[in-house]
């Protein structure tokens, strides 16, 4: 299945909306995308609200993102309402890397939160 990506400015955050699969075929489109979106934006929120399948090509592409965003001082949030794909995002530890919110109006008022911050169980 296609990767759909729209990008928009909300409330000060760029949102990057994917519908699809985010895998190996995929992710290389998604890294190029967030890499340019990056290049003008320093609060990126990725919603995956329509995406029915993440593999660990798709979590490193996140995982990327959220670290180049980090040096140069910005952030990158996650929306995720999907419990199979939370869940995901759970067992591989990149829950700990982002704050996930199950709205986008959710991710762009939550306070900022570091992996550091985070209690040890979550």
């Amino acid at each position: 299945m296609a990767l759909s990506l729209v990008t928009c400015a909300d409330r000060g955050w760029t949102v990057v909306s994917l519908a699809g699969e985010i895998d190996v075929a995929t992710a290389p489109r998604l890294r190029e995308h967030l890499a340019a979106t990056r290049a003008s934006a320093a609060k990126i929120i990725v919603d995956l609200t329509d995406v029915g399948f993440l593999d660990s090509a798709g979590l490193g592409v996140l995982v990327g993102a959220m670290k180049r965003s980090r040096a140069r001082g910005g952030t990158v949030r996650l929306v995720c309402p999907c419990p199979q794909i939370r869940e995901v995002l759970s067992l591989t530890g990149v829950a700990k890397v982002f704050l996930i919110e199950e709205t986008v109006d959710g991710a762009a008022a939550g306070r900022p939160v570091h992996p550091e911050d985070r209690p040890s169980g979550g």
